[in-house]
């Protein structure tokens, strides 16, 4: 697969070449055979976990919407769903040629964003120019829907909101531990995240301690880290992506860094997080848009007079390991999903697959799936999905916040390097 992809890379050159005249997709009213949506995803480069998951989980709502669903229906027919990508190798100067090249060759009826926040807002104004709907399956920047873009549409809960859960559920099982160090990736989504960081700390009464962010694709946060010690706070909230988080937490360790929690963005979500790091990922926290375990069903959406489309939480299990071959689906493939889901119930009820018909259509759209509430504002961003915070706790990661959605209690305080190394695990006080 991977040498498929390079190849269609190299071909990307073609896309360049074309007159910007071209019609993405069949005009509103023409007869389809099929609905065709993709673009770029990174299979490899430093994004490379976060896409396999972003692709597996649209594969995943792919599969159940030609099975389960018939296909999508189109007027009165129904026609299959198919989904075709590239590897952007996680760089932004490969995204905005792919999406053209989606858009113009593939004539795509709605663009499958790439992962990350930068890389989502790079390709944005392609989609733009060519006025096709642009799913963004993997960037909760709040900036990307702040630029006037008529058809992208968010999956995720927006950046601002990341860590407010776990400042909230710090001040309740610890109204004293106050000292707050901020720690995040020099990346647009990041940023998002500190700046709705910064903004609820302040109006909770937390003293932020230290507030230093570190680029992207670092090697080294030891001089960072070394400086977040000194400055002895009680609480550490941060983080960016895979790669940085793994690092942060092998590096507080060897650096004795203890304090009474650390909560990471996207990272410890990841089922691969603790493959790698082992026991040091033992009581790190994150926040998640979605983990196995929620309680969202057919059944409370019925009680809740609410829609409900697309497999239940075991069906999207079952399905979703025929692609992963066992590995577990997180939060970024429930969000693939979850937005190929919300596209295939506009078009149905647009009755076409016409960019702005469905746009329309998404803009009045509120249903519930597996992966909970959906409803996007006028700008695209998502309103109506909440997300949840998870910890890992003797090696299996677990909700713990809000605690109507718990699926165990916190672990708090984290323990200790010197602890863990010793054989202990995190574990909640009983």
């Amino acid at each position: 697969m991977r040498k498929a992809l390079f190849v269609a890379s190299v071909l990307l050159l073609v896309a360049s070449s074309l007159p910007a005249c071209a019609q993405p997709a069949a005009a509103p009213g023409a007869a389809i055979d099929k609905v065709l949506i993709g673009g770029p995803i990174s299979i490899s480069g430093q994004l490379a976990k976060e896409g396999e998951q972003c692709v597996w989980g649209v594969q995943t709502a792919v599969k159940w919407v030609n099975e389960a669903n018939g296909g999508v229906k189109v007027g009165a027919k129904k026609v299959p769903l198919e989904y075709k990508y590239y590897d952007d190798e996680s760089k932004k100067e490969l995204v905005t040629s792919l999406i053209e090249r989606a858009i113009t060759v593939d004539k795509v009826s709605a663009v499958m964003s790439p992962y990350s926040s930068g890389l989502v807002l790079a390709g944005a104004p392609i989609a733009e120019k060519y006025g096709t709907l642009y799913l963004n399956q993997g960037g909760a920047s709040d900036r990307i829907h702040e630029q006037g873009f008529k058809y992208a549409v968010q999956a995720y809960v927006p950046g601002r909101r990341y860590h407010l859960g776990a400042l909230e559920m710090f001040k309740k099982i610890d109204p004293n531990a106050k000292r707050l160090a901020l720690s995040y990736e020099e990346d647009e989504f990041a940023m998002m995240a500190r700046e709705g960081t910064m903004k609820r700390a302040a109006e909770l009464g937390y003293e932020i301690v230290f507030n230093r962010n570190y680029p992207s694709k670092v090697t080294d946060l030891t001089p960072i880290l070394s400086d977040l010690k000194a400055s002895k706070p009680d609480i550490i909230l941060g983080g960016g992506h895979f790669a940085d988080t793994q690092l942060f937490a092998k590096q507080m360790s060897d650096l004795g860094i203890d304090v009474k929690a650390i909560s990471l963005a996207v990272g410890p979500t990841l089922p691969a997080y603790y493959q790698a790091l082992g026991p040091l990922a033992e009581g790190i926290m994150g926040p998640a848009h979605w983990e196995n375990g929620v309680k969202f069903s057919p059944d409370a959406a019925k009680a809740a007079k609410t829609d409900w489309f697309g497999p239940t939480q075991e069906e999207y299990a079952k399905l979703f390991s025929g692609f992963s071959k066992g590995v577990e689906p997180d939060y970024h493939a429930a969000a693939s999903s979850a937005i190929v889901l919300a596209f295939v119930k506009a078009v149905e009820t647009a009755g076409t697959a016409d960019s702005d018909a469905v746009r329309a259509a998404l803009t009045k759209l509120k249903f519930v799936s597996f992966y909970g509430d959906w409803a996007v504002d006028e700008k695209g961003l998502q309103v109506g999905h909440a997300s949840v915070d998870v910890q890992w706790q003797n090696g299996k990661k677990v909700i713990i916040w809000p605690e109507s959605a718990a699926t165990a209690k916190v672990a708090y305080p984290k323990p200790t390097y010197a602890d863990i190394k010793a054989g202990k695990k995190a574990t909640p006080k009983s």
